[in-house]
């Protein structure tokens, strides 16, 4: 597992490294229905490959005060926690969707990073709440 850490201002940035596991899975899973339907197999490759392009080119930092995403290493959209209502990742076994609400909005990402290491940092930056 690799994380690039940075240090800027003595504030510490976390930037987290892709994974490809789930465009990979679709575009194996889209030869594997190509005898199925050709129609079908093609969405599935199409997702697949947008999936691909988008690991290539979108990042996550986690900061002291926010989420950014990078999108060729320029910040593109920022979230800051103090507007974080609550988040999940979706699928424990294999996460695919990580998921957070802010005050105004929801944002649901694919999970194309490194799992655990966003599991990790969306614990240390912005704690669950129990009821």
């Amino acid at each position: 597992m690799t994380t690039n850490i940075a240090t800027e201002s003595s504030a510490e940035i976390i930037e987290l490294t892709p994974d490809f596991k789930i465009p990979v899975f679709l575009i194996l899973g889209a030869v594997g229905f190509s005898w199925l339907s050709l129609w079908l197999a093609g969405a599935i490759a199409i997702l697949g490959l947008f999936l691909t392009i988008q690991t290539f080119l979108i990042r996550l930092q986690f900061t002291d005060q926010a989420l950014n995403v990078l999108r060729t290493g320029k910040i593109i959209r920022s979230f800051p926690y103090s507007e974080w209502l609550n988040w999940e990742i979706f699928w424990s076994p294999v996460p695919i969707l990580f998921y957070f609400k802010e005050v105004n909005s929801i944002h649901f990402l694919p999970i194309i990073f490194n799992s655990k290491t966003l599991q990790d940092c969306l614990h240390r930056y912005y704690p669950r709440h129990e009821n």
